[in-house]
């Protein structure tokens, strides 16, 4: 935020307080005021992706979403993309690790707001959303199909029209090229998951605009745990901005050992799997001429660091995606917030990377944190 806007709000805020008490109702400062103003607005104004010709089209959209709930994009018709991503959950599940056709590694992430990353994937397995898109699908353990098949299922079958009216026939396409295109139909539907606004947006929304009476409506309790978040917590480092994550990837102090003898490598084995990946933003499959994002992969270099570093995921509509972390070790917001409160620094893997402390917040702080970080999730819950 620059000087001229940090000037207005400080003289909203005092104006407020002169006008009436009910502004003493906002506990934050000018400081923690322009901060807060960097999580917004909400939701954010993001246009089509030039990686994807058929990002914002209508029918893609559609057509993205029937495939979605489909379980004949699987290789036997048992398997769709929702038995995981369950919309009601926000597009999670419940269990610590997925369950395809056997117990995967990992925790299933939420798909909402998925529009808004730069990496996709715990791991960062990916640069772009119908990269992302497609991996499930031909992942042995998850939906296990193969591109000649879905080619077949595009040619005869109910989505030869639609696909045909997207793509053109599926008979001119080769068989990778037809599974990178129901890979971007898919990514058109995620892109338009996007959680509502929440109680923080419209405290947030009434600071820009100066209504300290409006913003007094928003909780005491979460705006100790905002400044909290903000402050004595440093959570905003890396959870920042209107989607409250940086997009990267870091060590949070929870263990990688998958069963005994076997480790989840995090973001060292998936920059392997982005490296060696046809289907970046550098590849032939973007439909973007000028290759836009394709500097990041070009650059992006693996070291030992990586290892035991995960996405930071975004903290919006997190109530509803229970359990967390990469391998869902931890049950619910409570527990989040006690790791962190007493986090063992012996666990951090990333060497150099002094990031965390132990928070050693008391109990009535650890309840404002938590009644913050379920003021990002009161929204209207994702429709089944």
């Amino acid at each position: 935020m620059n000087r001229l806007c940090r000037i207005i709000v400080a003289f909203h805020l005092v104006a407020a307080i002169i006008a009436g008490p009910a502004a003493a109702d906002v506990l934050l400062t000018p400081e923690e005021i322009s901060r807060t103003l960097t999580h917004g607005p909400w939701p954010p104004a993001v246009g089509p992706d030039p990686s994807n010709r058929v990002s914002g089209n209508a029918a893609a959209i559609a057509f993205g979403e029937q495939l979605f709930h489909d379980p004949d994009l699987s290789r036997d018709g048992s398997i769709s993309c929702a038995t995981c991503h369950v919309p009601a959950r926000g597009f999670s599940e419940d269990r610590p690790r997925a369950m395809g056709r056997v117990a995967l590694d990992r925790n299933t992430p939420s798909l909402m707001n998925v529009g808004t990353h730069r990496w996709f994937g715990w791991a960062g397995d990916s640069d772009n959303l119908w990269a992302q898109s497609l991996l499930p699908i031909l992942n042995a353990d998850e939906l296990a199909s193969d591109a000649q098949s879905l080619k077949t299922m595009m040619a005869d079958g109910p989505y030869a029209s639609t696909y045909a009216q997207l793509f053109g026939p599926s008979s001119d396409h080769a068989s990778e090229t037809v599974l990178v295109n129901i890979a971007k139909a898919l990514a058109a539907y995620k892109e338009t998951l996007i959680t509502g606004q929440t109680s923080f947006d419209r405290f947030r929304d009434a600071l820009e605009l100066g209504d300290m009476a409006r913003a007094a409506d928003y909780p005491e309790s979460a705006q100790r745990g905002l400044q909290i978040f903000l402050g004595k917590g440093n959570c905003a480092f890396c959870h920042t901005g209107p989607a409250f994550t940086n997009g990267e990837f870091h060590d949070a102090g929870v263990p990688y050992f998958i069963e005994p003898g076997r480790v989840d490598p995090g973001r060292h084995g998936g920059l392997k799997a982005l490296l060696e990946s046809p289907f970046t933003l550098d590849g032939a499959f973007t439909d973007d001429p000028g290759k836009r994002g394709a500097w990041a992969v070009r650059n992006v270099r693996r070291t030992h660091l990586d290892f035991g570093k995960f996405r930071v995921p975004s903290l919006r509509g997190a109530s509803r995606t229970a359990p967390y972390m990469h391998d869902g070790s931890l049950p619910d917001l409570e527990s989040v917030v006690a790791h962190y409160n007493t986090i063992d620094m012996e666990r951090l893997h990333a060497d150099g990377e002094a990031i965390l402390m132990p928070l050693n917040l008391s109990d009535d702080e650890v309840d404002d944190l938590l009644a913050f970080l379920r003021s990002l999730s009161d929204d209207q819950p994702v429709a089944d």
